[in-house]
């Protein structure tokens, strides 16, 4: 018996999603055998098929975001596209979307209108504010999620405006936590039988990852107020990216490991330099204490060099690498944190690799990103039983 990690073989999803948050969640059912069948409304289909960069008129997006997919490209907006989409609705384990709230009920392809024909079936709706409060018909982008979660308060330079994170880490999470509670509710419907509809709000799932300034805040009366910090983190010292010889090295020293620092340094005296005594101290004196970090950083050749001689004393620390550099690092190279996938266009390209590891192998990677309704007819005749009469009737009406 095979022990491939396929977990999710035999389970059908629908897939009406755009952009990232919600492709990114139906990507890791693919990676689990999950059956998708991706919805793209004509005539271009997912935005993600035209984002740059894009060769041979393929997206790199595109081939990470929806390898394995069924492509079955329908007009929703029309009365009879829109019931076909129902039909499927019937027929699946999974929905997964992404439009703003509202958009689907008037085309009567809500939760509440498809779960009557599928009680047993699980819907996550992924939005930037959620399904309901007051604003959850705004339109939401990642770097508006990432305002009204307060990241964007605690990133930059303190005299310098608020600064994003430089890439969709709201998406991502998003679809990353839409992923986690479609595998619960699966096992909650294996349990009763119930399907039921899964709110995901990308504010509040980055807004969940909040770990110190929200309790903080609350228990200090305001006190204690997360602000900007630059290159340091706000809670310990020392802790931030420092300036080595060639780039910049990240430390951050816990009260156990401080004296491994200072012995890295050869600067074991400092143990007994009021300036350093203590976290509070040393985040008083911060400035103080980078400077000497930084000034022995400079005596080496080599970033290298310096990491070496942190790591032999257990200093945790590490490079601060560009996306390229972590591609070629052996480490993740080793672990396929980084993995070279074939596509027919474009040949070899690297996308991230799974993000976790299982006893469980994952299959061999073999999937494709389909070209625009590369399924329909597939999807028509083997999922809904429709026959060459009416498969052409629907091709003619451009529904």
């Amino acid at each position: 018996m095979s022990t491939e990690l396929r977990w999710l073989e035999g389970v059908k999803v629908l897939d009406m999603t755009r952009y990232l948050a919600g492709p990114s969640c139906t990507r890791l059912l693919t990676e689990l055998g999950a059956d998708v069948i991706k919805v793209e409304t004509p005539p271009y289909g997912d935005p993600n098929r035209s984002t740059r960069p894009r060769i041979n008129k393929r997206a790199g997006t595109h081939i990470q975001q929806n390898r394995g997919k069924r492509s079955f490209c329908v007009d929703m907006n029309h009365p009879e596209g829109a019931e076909l989409i129902r039909e499927l609705a019937a027929k699946v384990d999974i929905v997964v979307e992404n439009f703003s709230p509202g958009v689907l009920k008037r085309r009567n392809l809500d939760y509440e209108t498809l779960s009557k024909s599928n009680p047993s079936l699980i819907m996550a709706s992924v939005s930037g504010f959620g399904q309901t409060g007051p604003l959850s018909e705004q339109p939401c982008f990642d770097l508006i999620a990432q305002g009204y979660a307060g990241l964007m308060h605690m990133t930059g330079e303190p005299d310098r405006p608020p600064m994003f994170v430089g890439f969709g880490l709201a998406d991502t999470n998003a679809g990353a936590h839409a992923f986690a509670a479609i595998g619960h509710a699966l096992f909650n419907r294996e349990r009763t039988g119930r399907g039921t509809h899964l709110d995901i709000s990308m504010v509040d799932a980055l807004f969940h990852m909040q770990d110190l300034p929200v309790h903080a805040e609350s228990m200090t009366n305001g006190e204690y107020g997360a602000i900007r910090q630059g290159t340091n983190f706000q809670m310990l010292s020392p802790a931030g990216s420092f300036q080595g010889p060639q780039g910049w090295i990240v430390i951050l020293c816990a009260e156990a490991q401080i004296a491994n620092l200072y012995e890295a340094m050869g600067k074991s005296e400092l143990s007994e330099d009021p300036r350093f005594q203590g976290n509070p101290a040393r985040i008083e004196n911060r400035t103080d204490l980078t400077s000497i970090i930084e000034e022995w950083m400079s005596s080496f050749s080599t970033d290298e060099e310096v990491l070496e001689a942190l790591q032999k004393h257990r200093v945790p620390c590490g490079p601060v690498l560009t996306p390229n550099e972590t591609l070629s690092h052996p480490h993740f190279v080793e672990r396929g944190t980084i993995r070279t996938v074939h596509d027919p266009l474009l040949g070899e390209v690297q996308i991230p690799g799974f993000p976790f590891k299982s006893s469980d192998p994952l299959p061999e990677d073999s999937y494709f990103a389909a070209a625009l309704g590369e399924h329909n007819r597939e999807v028509l005749m083997e999922e809904l039983g429709k026959g060459e009469e009416e498969i052409e009737y629907l091709e003619s009406s451009g529904v």
